[in-house]
């Protein structure tokens, strides 16, 4: 009997707690839940097509993990690192080898005005625009690491080449066939662009409309018309594009106009959307601007238009279940494409700039010393060490990714605006340390041609300014927040009772989640990162748990920015551009601490760690800092000062530090080698063997410098007369003096060579 009476009991009280339960929650729906969704949906600003559709291109990946604010770390070291096949080595090896010792970076540019035919026809054969091609096509078939590795590679050795390369093989027509052409498009394309038979571009920006795509005026009517005597479906162009590369050259064009159907011929809306065809440009009505001349850079680059140009419906990628899709399809294409072309270009530029620049600083002397050995130098060198080692990890966790089959539309718009913003740094700190030598022009200039073209790199492909203020944090937050794209969709819901159910579930969901991070991030502030997570308590450890209180300050503070501001928050762009900064930097240290991991943990490589590291952390304060002092609710924000970055801890590298990393570059190591890996080498007596050979030859001779300084003779020839050196010895220092002599000329010219040729 007890025991029935102590069953009864507690189907009592279940009973009781389930109804308070339901009372509660119904309470909270009502009273929070509801008015919260009324005041989200008035505040939040409607999403134009072109926006969502690039919110939705791609997916997420790592950036999701730090969005939660308490990433796990061995997830990411369990990302198998980025590997090439044995076929793809024994391309770079050969064909891409040899591409390289046909490149004349200075007659390319001054000279021929384009590269020679025999390297168009070599890249033809070789399949060198078919690299993302199947085998299947006729293509290469490589994976995206692959592709990374081949434009880094010939990039360091012509930015003409390397941007001829990189085109159709991520923003040109293939991307998008292989992704969303029909199978008939596929199997005549495909092994035509592989080839070279026929050499693609793509048509987007227009003098209308750059980054904002909602206003092309570009337009495609469809319409029947007589073609042969017969009546063909088909669509009426009309367009005027310009910043086409390869455009003066291409025999197939890839179009982004908007599509109309005024007869409703397609059975569906009037305005149909943006839409993509592949147009051979020999159709009538076709015009082939003349060239632009892109910062000096001669990579084929130009405007073209059409008039009333007509192609069948069969031209639309896709066919017309594609059509109106064009702008979800370019942003999906691009998503992986972004990923790979400039940040393989990126990190080409920026550990090139630190190999030639170590070896100059090392040779060149100014008041009896190496310049390399002045502070203010060791502070470019250290800076030029960092960013090249935290560039190459980046480009290689992202190819990782890629390699996964992810397209991580976030990350790579984190890589095509980071890695471009740090090779401009590295290639501005190479100009100052070179001096004169790299601003006099001509052959013997190994950084001119790299400098001239940064600006190129900074506006395509989505220009710096729009990338960090509008896409970074702003597709980041929807795509990689754990609940902000279900809130999001709940708002957009047509169903207004199924908008608000959703709403209200994810809703609480969400604050229980901003509740744990803001414990957790005042825990990790107050503690010094000590209560975060670490995979391992080695070296870096510490590293780890940094890492881990950022994000889930990150995480704390990007929550509260958007429920105070809503979509307001959309236009106080320096806001969401600071924000993205911290997202990003978040993403290129974990690539630092994942390359450390990949290469083997060498104890050598630490101090360039440690410096990408304290570098990247002063950053992060920096930009924490800024955001605190310009959010709008003031106490709010004095709130989240004291909780997330109670006292400013990092102010970046020591000067110690700096000058270790500085010195990596002033003599032979493995350390060296490893941050210059895989990159161009001087061949025969050009340039950069000349610098190499001096470089050798300078550290090989400095043991005998350093005796003499012991024994107080200055002038080395005296010692020889006295016999305190052999004559061996004599010849090896006079060798590398020799050798610096012609390092550290530059090149001049006859007056008529600058000359105008008719012609």
């Amino acid at each position: 009997m007890p025991q029935t009476g102590n069953s009864v009991n507690l189907v009592t009280y279940a009973h009781f707690y389930t109804r308070l339960h339901m009372d509660f929650n119904a309470w909270r729906r009502r009273r929070i839940s509801e008015p919260a969704y009324r005041w989200a949906r008035k505040a939040m600003p409607g999403l134009s097509d072109t926006e969502r559709e690039a919110i939705e291109a791609g997916d997420v990946w790592w950036d999701a993990d730090l969005f939660t604010g308490d990433p796990d770390w061995n997830k990411l070291l369990a990302v198998p690192q980025a590997t090439l096949t044995a076929a793809e080595q024994q391309f770079l090896g050969g064909p891409v080898a040899q591409l390289c010792a046909m490149l004349d970076e200075w007659d390319i540019t001054w000279h021929q005005g384009d590269l020679p035919e025999a390297v168009w026809q070599f890249m033809r054969e070789q399949r060198f625009f078919g690299m993302i091609i199947p085998a299947s096509y006729g293509g290469l078939g490589f994976s995206p690491y692959a592709h990374s590795e081949v434009v880094r590679r010939i990039s360091a050795y012509s930015i003409t080449a390397g941007v001829t390369v990189m085109v159709p093989n991520s923003l040109g027509p293939g991307e998008l066939l292989l992704q969303f052409g029909t199978p008939e498009q596929r199997d005549y394309w495909l092994p035509r662009l592989a080839d070279g038979t026929e050499v693609p571009c793509f048509g987007l920006t227009s003098p209308e409309a750059g980054s904002d795509a909602a206003s092309m005026v570009d337009t495609g009517v469809v319409c029947r018309q007589m073609v042969d005597g017969q009546e063909v479906l088909g669509i009426r162009l009309n367009w005027h594009k310009r910043y086409i590369t390869l455009g003066p050259i291409a025999t197939v064009l890839g179009l982004a106009f908007k599509l109309q159907d005024p007869d409703g011929l397609l059975g569906g809306a009037v305005d149909v959307g943006i839409s993509v065809a592949l147009v051979p440009t020999n159709t009538p009505g076709i015009t082939i601007g003349r060239r632009h001349l892109p910062s000096m850079q001669v990579f084929q680059n130009g405007p073209n238009q059409g008039e009333d140009v007509f192609v069948p419906l069969d031209a639309l990628i896709g066919g017309t279940e594609k059509a109106g899709h064009g702008w979800q399809m370019l942003m999906s294409a691009l998503a992986a494409g972004r990923g790979i072309s400039l940040p393989s270009l990126s990190a080409a530029a920026a550990v090139y700039s630190a190999h030639v620049t170590g070896m100059y600083a090392r040779v060149r002397q100014q008041f009896g010393i190496a310049v390399g050995r002045f502070e203010g130098v060791q502070e470019k060198l250290g800076r030029l060490a960092g960013n090249a080692y935290l560039v190459e990890a980046a480009r290689r966790l992202t190819c990782a990714a890629l390699n996964q089959g992810h397209k991580p539309a976030v990350v790579s718009a984190i890589m095509k605006y980071h890695a471009t913003e740090r090779m401009r740094e590295a290639v501005n700190d190479a100009m100052d340390v070179h001096g004169g030598k790299a601003v006099i022009d001509g052959p013997s200039n190994y950084l001119g041609s790299l400098y001239r073209a940064l600006p190129i790199a900074i506006t395509v492909e989505g220009a710096n300014i729009l990338t960090r203020c509008l896409i970074i944090f702003g597709q980041g937050a929807i795509r990689a927040h754990p609940y902000l794209m279900q809130e999001v969709l709940a708002l957009g819901d047509e169903d207004d009772e199924r908008g608000l159910q959703i709403f209200h579930d994810v809703f609480w969901r969400h604050l229980g989640h901003s509740a744990k991070n803001g414990l957790r991030a005042w825990g990790r502030a107050w503690t010094g990162g000590v209560l975060a997570r670490a995979p391992s308590s080695g070296p870096i450890a510490r590293q780890y748990r940094r890492l881990g209180r950022y994000a889930s300050a990150f995480a704390l503070v990007a929550d509260v920015a958007m429920g105070t501001l809503g979509g307001a928050l959309k236009r106080r762009e320096m806001l969401s551009a600071r924000l993205g900064d911290i997202l990003a930097e978040l993403y290129l240290l974990s690539a630092v601490l994942k390359r450390w991991e990949d290469e083997g943990r060498c104890h050598a490589d630490l101090p360039l760690v440690q410096w990408c590291m304290e570098d990247g952390c002063a950053r992060l304060e920096t930009r924490f800092d800024q955001v605190l002092a310009n959010l709008p609710k003031r106490p709010l924000a004095w709130l989240l000062r004291a909780i997330v970055l109670p006292v400013r801890l990092n102010r970046g590298p020591s000067d110690a530090l700096t000058r270790e990393c500085a010195d990596l570059l002033l003599a032979p190591s493995p350390t060296r080698d490893r941050l210059t890996a895989n990159l161009q080498r001087g061949e025969g007596d050009d340039v950069l063997a000349q610098l190499e050979r001096a470089f050798g030859l300078v550290n090989a001779v400095q043991p005998l410098h350093d005796k003499l300084k012991r024994e107080g003779v200055r002038d080395w020839r005296e010692a020889h007369r006295g016999g305190a050196i052999t004559d061996e010895q004599a010849r090896q220092i006079e060798a590398a003096e020799e050798a610096v002599r012609r390092v550290v000329a530059v090149d001049d010219f006859e007056p008529g060579a600058f000359a105008r040729r008719a012609g």
